[in-house]
């Protein structure tokens, strides 16, 4: 509950409370609370206590301190909080995608902790890893036709604008693979208000049988869920968070089999190896040594007979209940908040003869390359330039105790930041081909769109799209 008092205790120009809504007013807010009250009553359920008068005192609820509740209603309330304890889906196996939990969990050091001497270690560490990285990131900015009126659309402001960019490219991005089809399943992760399955059913409408699958922990304002209920268009989504998520027990997921191709707008930080650990399992300790799995051909309830991508597709599925994986689309950002548990490139890192510190040193590193000074140009970047994924939620800034603006010219501390990035996408890169993959990271769209412009792609290694 926030601080504040009754309608009394405002001062003469504050605005009074609107007919039939709480008097009670929030100082953090500057307004009156917005809560409707029952009839005679000064304020809402929440403010109750306000009134005195004999009313029930209000309880801070045991399952959430967020709100309160009537001391007469306690019993009934913890029966029907949404913050109670739920029946959890068969799809819900507890850390299946996390990692083993044995790893390094040694306390995190922050840089501004680091001597001067540390951090140059660390850069030196870094440099002579990605020596002869075949990891470049491509130019690739692409559009498709299904959003071309929404973006003539004059009524899209800038940040929609911006977004609908992002989302045309990745679209571009799953056509020119050859992902962009029928017959498919579509595993959006992180999907928040779920645009980006949205816009792949707007390009699909013509197809039949088409799955679109949303993953989202947080409960989600503003969907577009409701514009999926078509003929032809199975769609479903899970609030879960991906570390728990087993694809291959979804009920929609086993009905049909159909292949899978996983997307993402922007799958932040360690959300990005939780998927792909999701998506084609975890890795093993002796992967790197063992040739890909043996390819099988797709059940006959798959795609149609003739689709390459389909016929080359690696067994490599989260489980028996689900179709292949046939492939990928992931803008990543926010390296910051990776975790040495759930990265899939441990293997490659270990090979470089780096190890869990590094990696966590240079996760918190990568914040450079976005977060670091910028030149003094007034036109850039533009002031709404974000690390987020466009659904108005926020992703967790860099630790301010990362900056440490006295290491290196700001211009070499990004370029630093980087390298780190590339570092750990070249992790999950060398997992994926482990898997029988081919990968490839692109700048999908202008840094002027958003400061986190790269794709990580990845279709079956038989195929020839790279």
């Amino acid at each position: 509950m926030q601080r504040g008092g009754p309608a009394a205790s405002v001062s003469s120009n504050m605005a009074a409370p609107l007919p039939g809504r709480c008097g009670f007013f929030v100082e953090k807010k500057k307004r009156f609370c917005k809560m409707i009250v029952g009839k005679g009553k000064l304020f809402c359920g929440e403010h109750a206590t306000m009134e005195g008068g004999g009313a029930s005192r209000r309880l801070v609820c045991p399952l959430d301190p967020k709100h309160t509740v009537s001391e007469d209603q306690l019993r009934k309330h913890l029966k029907k909080c949404n913050s109670r304890e739920k029946p959890r889906p068969v799809y819900y196996v507890e850390n299946i995608n996390a990692g083993s939990a044995d790893q390094d969990d040694r306390p995190q050091v922050s840089l501004s902790e680091r001597s001067s001497s540390e951090l140059q270690s660390l850069v030196d560490k870094l440099r002579t890893a990605v020596k002869g990285l075949q990891c470049d990131v491509d130019d690739r900015v692409l559009s498709h036709p299904a959003l071309q009126d929404e973006l003539n659309n004059p009524k899209n402001g800038d940040s929609a604008h911006k977004h609908l960019k992002q989302q045309s490219s990745i679209l571009g991005h799953l056509e020119e693979l050859g992902l962009l089809g029928g017959g498919r399943c579509f595993v959006e992760f992180g999907a928040g208000r779920g645009k980006l399955s949205h816009w792949i059913h707007e390009a699909l409408k013509a197809h039949q049988d088409l799955q679109l699958l949303l993953v989202e922990r947080c409960s989600t304002r503003f969907k577009v869920d409701g514009k999926h209920q078509e003929e032809g268009v199975q769609f479903e989504r899970l609030q879960l968070d991906i570390q728990h998520l087993d694809l291959s027990k979804v009920l929609m997921v086993r009905q049909k089999r159909l292949p899978i191709v996983g997307v993402g707008k922007h799958l932040c930080g360690a959300a990005t190896d939780l998927a792909l650990r999701c998506l084609l399992g975890t890795p093993g300790p002796g992967e790197e040594t063992e040739p890909p799995q043996k390819r099988l051909k797709p059940e006959p309830s798959g795609p149609r007979p003739g689709d390459s991508l389909e016929t080359a597709a690696p067994d490599s599925g989260p489980g028996p209940g689900s179709g292949p994986v046939l492939g990928l689309a992931v803008a990543l950002c926010c390296h910051h908040r990776c975790e040495w548990r759930h990265y899939v490139g441990q293997q490659f890192f270990l090979q470089r003869g780096l190890g869990a510190a590094e990696f966590s040193a240079f996760c918190r590193m990568s914040s450079w390359a976005t977060c670091g000074l910028r030149p003094t140009n007034q036109d850039w970047p533009p002031p709404d330039l974000t690390n987020q994924r466009g659904d108005d939620e926020e992703h967790v800034p860099a630790d301010e105790t990362d900056a440490v603006n006295g290491f290196l010219p700001p211009a070499e501390r990004q370029h630093v930041g980087r390298l780190c990035k590339l570092l750990i996408d070249a992790g999950r890169r060398h997992f994926l081909k482990t898997k029988g993959f081919n990968s490839k990271l692109s700048r999908y769209v202008n840094m002027k769109e958003t400061l986190e412009n790269v794709l990580l792609t990845a279709v079956p290694s038989s195929c020839t799209s790279f």
